[in-house]
C-alpha cells in the first residue's frame, strides 16, 4: 500500500471513530437530560442521601434503545425484543412512569405509605401514584431503586393529561427522613411540552403489546360470558321448576 493510500485509510478511519464517538457523547448527552440528581448533605458532610430521578420521555426511550442495541450489538430483532419488554415495563399505554434511586448513607427514611410521600405536578394540579414499587415502603437504608406509576389520562374525562403541559414537576416529601425534614419538598422538573411518547406504538413491539393488551381483555370477557351463563343456567332452573309445579297444580 502506498503511503499516500495509508494516510487516505488513517484519515477514514480516524473519521468514522469521530463519528462513532460523537453518537455515544449525543446519547449519553440526552440520557442525562431526563435523569436528575439531588443530593442532600448532613451538617456535618459525613452523612448524605441522594435521589436521582428519571422521566421516560420518549427521547430518552429511543435513546436508552438505541445505547443497548449498539453496546450489545443487537440485531434488529433482539433490538424489537427489548424496546417490547421495556414498553411493557414501562406501561407508556396507560400511565406516566417514573424511575427512582436512592442512595441514603444518613439515617433511615421512613416513606410508608410510599404514595402519600410523592406527587406529580401538572398544569398546576397534583396527582398520586395509581402505583409504585412497593419496596419504598420498608425503611431505608443504602440502596434502593423502582418505579412509581402516575396516571396518564384524566379519570373522569378520559382526556390525556400531559397534552397541553409545557413541564411537569415530581416531588417527594421532605418529611421522609432526618437529613431533609428541613425541606418541604425534593423537587425534579422536566419540559416535555415536545415530548410524543405515542410514537413507540408502531412497529412489531407495539403489535405484540397490543396482542397482550387483547389477550387479556379476551380472557376477562370470557370470564365475565362464564359468570352470565352461569346466572341464566340457574333462572332456567328455577323457570323449569316453578313451570313444573305449575303444570302439577293445574292438573289436579
Amino acid at each position: 500500500m502506498s503511503i499516500k493510500r495509508k494516510l487516505v485509510f488513517a484519515v477514514s478511519l480516524l473519521c468514522l471513530m469521530s463519528v462513532a464517538l460523537s453518537a455515544y457523547a449525543s446519547t449519553d448527552s440526552v440520557l442525562s437530560r431526563w435523569r436528575k440528581t439531588v443530593k442532600i448533605m448532613d451538617e456535618d458532610n459525613m452523612g448524605f442521601v441522594e435521589f436521582t430521578v428519571t422521566y421516560y420521555s420518549a427521547e430518552y426511550i429511543q435513546a436508552l434503545v438505541q445505547k443497548e442495541a449498539k453496546a450489545n450489538l443487537w440485531t434488529k430483532d433482539e433490538e424489537e425484543n427489548y424496546k417490547y419488554q421495556l414498553l411493557k415495563t414501562l406501561q407508556l399505554e396507560r400511565n406516566i412512569p417514573i424511575f427512582i434511586e436512592i442512595n441514603n448513607y444518613s439515617p433511615a427514611l421512613r416513606m410508608a405509605p410510599f404514595g402519600d410521600q410523592v406527587e406529580l405536578w401538572i398544569n398546576g394540579k397534583t396527582y398520586s401514584p395509581v402505583d409504585y414499587d412497593k419496596r419504598f415502603n420498608f425503611k431505608l437504608t443504602g440502596k434502593r431503586e423502582g418505579f412509581v406509576y402516575f396516571p396518564r389520562y384524566d379519570e373522569e374525562t378520559g382526556q390525556p393529561l400531559l397534552t397541553k403541559a409545557k413541564t411537569i414537576k415530581f416531588s417527594i416529601d421532605g418529611g421522609i427522613g432526618p437529613i431533609t425534614m428541613g425541606r418541604s419538598s425534593i423537587d425534579f422538573l422536566w419540559d416535555v411540552h415536545r415530548d410524543n411518547p405515542d410514537q413507540f406504538f408502531t412497529g412489531k413491539a407495539a403489535e405484540r403489546l397490543e396482542l397482550d393488551r387483547l389477550i387479556i381483555r379476551l380472557g376477562n370477557l370470557k370470564e365475565q360470558r362464564d359468570d352470565i351463563q352461569k346466572q341464566l343456567d340457574e333462572l332456567d332452573a328455577e323457570l323449569a321448576r316453578i313451570q313444573s309445579r305449575i303444570d302439577e297444580l293445574q292438573s289436579k
